[in-house]
């Protein structure tokens, strides 16, 4: 299979989103059996779809050696979109994702606890009231996005690094002065190291898309910035309070090249989420902003000085 001779036009909607169902899940499981028992369907239906899949792309998905299917090449190269998009159309049908002016939009609530993510326009953060979040995305730019270069050692206090492994994302540094560790205290961000990020409430598709953000800014090499609304218990207290705050993601590369993602939390007030009522803004819990001395943001003022 070199070009792909199947027509988008022969497959209604509902009919393609099956034929991928079949392909991840046949891809996950690698046993026809064990697929069809998943997918509650046949041995002929799963063949098909995944025939007719192979057939509009234009490329086989799937070897079959001794009965067992095995991933081609092909297969691994498109099983990561073919998810993403599993995910997206069960979170989207949820009214769980969106967009808001092409910038992505999550929302989720699960008994007491919610989670609204928007992301925002990364210029508004030379608008933004908050020096610290204005002097780091200076310094990371000015440090090429090198983790221990000297250039961002004067904002690293207040920094998470995670790194992605076989168990997911994994935080691995906490900055002694990050919103984590002013929140929760030392010695429970110090035990939380090395552990995957905690998967949420409303279910593996919307975590999965709160990874995809993880990986985006891996990929690209990028930034991004989101407000995030969500609940949370105070330090030593299981009562969950409402919290908002901004997060500025950055990618990283480690001395050994390998790469990383770097986040800034920042508490804030001035919240840009959509479809929050007044009942949620008026329960936000106020949070000091990190303390940052203004005497600290050399590139603030290497900026100031150039205008």
């Amino acid at each position: 299979m070199n070009k792909p001779s199947g027509n988008l036009a022969t497959y209604n909607q509902p009919l393609l989103f099956e034929m991928i169902r079949s392909f991840t899940t046949l891809a996950r499981t690698l046993n026809l059996s064990h697929a069809v028992t998943e997918l509650n369907s046949t041995r002929q239906t799963v063949r098909r779809h995944i025939a007719q899949l192979e057939e509009l792309r234009g490329e086989k998905l799937f070897w079959i050696k001794d009965r067992r299917y095995e991933l081609t090449s092909a297969g691994e190269a498109a099983l990561p979109e073919a998810k993403d998009l599993i995910a997206r159309a069960k979170v989207w049908s949820r009214g769980q994702s969106g967009s808001h002016g092409a910038l992505q939009y999550l929302k989720a609530e699960e008994g007491e606890w919610v989670f609204f993510q928007q992301q925002q326009a990364l210029g508004d953060i030379w608008n933004d009231d908050s020096l610290l979040l204005r002097e780091t995305y200076r310094a990371w730019m000015m440090s090429s996005c090198e983790i221990e270069n000297p250039r961002l050692a004067h904002v690293r206090p207040y920094l998470m690094v995670y790194r992605h492994s076989d168990a997911g994302w994994i935080c691995v540094e906490f900055g002694e002065k990050s919103a984590y560790v002013n929140w929760f205290g030392r010695d429970y961000a110090r035990s939380s190291i090395g552990r995957p990020i905690a998967q949420l409430p409303a279910g593996e598709e919307f975590g999965r898309l709160l990874y995809q953000s993880f990986h985006d800014i891996q990929t690209t090499q990028s930034a991004r910035l989101d407000h995030v609304f969500t609940r949370m218990p105070k330090r030593d207290d299981e009562k969950q309070v409402t919290l908002v705050y901004q997060r500025l993601m950055m990618a990283g590369f480690f001395p050994d090249k390998t790469l990383a993602v770097i986040t800034l939390v920042v508490p804030t007030s001035d919240v840009n989420i959509s479809d929050l009522n007044e009942e949620q803004r008026g329960a936000i819990t106020p949070i000091d902003p990190p303390d940052f001395d203004p005497d600290n943001a050399i590139f603030e003022v290497i900026a100031t000085d150039a205008r």
